[in-house]
């Protein structure tokens, strides 16, 4: 994965690690950089959504504005529009490197709102309450200041249909965070009858949606046809589901053991019931049920899964000519479909 990021950087022009610097080293984020010092020694999220920014490890951080630049190179100059391919860089035109770094303003802000802990569940080694406090309203403060600096720039790009694309896609986010934060506080959560297309919707809003309308708004700006809009916003939905579905399935397909924790149980009754349990018998109840489901047909599905949305993300791909651009965006759904 991290070959792929590093030659599909080299494609576009420069690393996108560094996509939203310059919000990243604004005066007022330096500021607020300054206040979250103050939750160190504390358990609050908001430490770990900062120390991803600085030191992300597996490359994925700036994924989505990567893609949205493959894919706006891969579909180069469109022939509707002539009057300004003087201000295209690397062949992807500047409203377009605007748009991958409002993507990654929006990806970011909501990362550090979810960095918000329920008060009523904390417990004395999380950290004194005054401090995880303070960590909420910065979680919430932040997250509402890039999310602010994205709508600017939004709408600086003076087009109201890519307006309304990434809007919505705004929308689709807070409604799959609503529904996760809401099943998540059931208490029968766990024995809810969630079938794989229920799941599929919920992940399409909460983890889809933003990279799928952002790559069809990229195709918008340069004045490409309807037909290539729609491919570049199916290979945005069905690469990030492979993504998603790589990623959840992890846990099971990695050959290590010590991963047994990384699947959530994160009901009430479970947290009791490791309580009563005892860490060490409960830590051998979730490697049996991790082992029960490597042992059944859910992980050899998922994977069917995750390579049946590869599929339909490099169908989609077929649509554009062929380019280096194309073959990293290719390179990336591999990526993602592979499994040891």
């Amino acid at each position: 994965w991290s070959q792929v990021v590093s030659e599909a950087e080299k494609i576009v022009g420069y690393p996108t690690s560094f996509m939203s610097l310059r919000c990243l080293l604004s005066d007022e984020l330096s500021n607020i950089a300054m206040q979250v010092r103050k939750l160190v020694g504390t358990k609050h999220p908001l430490l770990d959504t900062a120390r991803g920014f600085v030191y992300d490890s597996r490359n994925n951080l700036q994924m989505r504005g990567l893609v949205i630049l493959l894919i706006s190179k891969a579909a180069g100059p469109s022939t509707a529009e002539l009057s300004f391919q003087h201000s295209m860089v690397s062949g992807i035109y500047s409203s377009q490197r605007s748009l991958a770094e409002i993507t990654e303003l929006i990806h970011t802000a909501f990362l550090v709102h979810r960095g918000i802990v329920n008060i009523g569940e904390l417990k004395s080694c999380d950290g004194p309450l005054k401090d995880m406090q303070f960590g909420n309203k910065m979680a919430v403060l932040s997250g509402d200041f890039l999310l602010a600096n994205a709508c600017t720039s939004l709408a600086q790009l003076q087009n109201t249909k890519v307006v309304e694309l990434i809007s919505s896609a705004i929308g689709d986010l807070v409604q799959g965070i609503y529904y996760e934060n809401s099943k998540s506080s059931e208490e029968d959560s766990l024995t809810d009858d969630i079938g794989i297309s229920t799941w599929k919707e919920q992940v399409f809003l909460s983890h889809s949606a933003l990279l799928a309308k952002s790559c069809q708004a990229a195709m918008e700006l340069a004045k490409h046809s309807a037909e290539m809009q729609d491919m570049a916003f199916q290979y945005g939905k069905h690469m990030s589901m492979s993504h998603k579905l790589h990623s959840d399935l992890q846990p099971f397909v990695k050959e290590s053991s010590s991963d047994s924790m990384a699947f959530s149980l994160n009901s009430a009754p479970a947290v009791l019931h490791q309580e009563f349990l005892g860490r060490e018998a409960w830590i051998k109840q979730i490697r049996e049920l991790r082992e029960a489901i490597k042992a059944g047909k859910g992980v050899t599905s998922a994977i069917d899964l995750c390579r049946r949305h590869g599929n339909r993300a490099l169908a989609a791909l077929e649509r554009f000519p062929p380019s280096e651009a194309r073959a990293a965006l290719a390179n990336i759904v591999y990526a993602v479909t592979r499994f040891p």
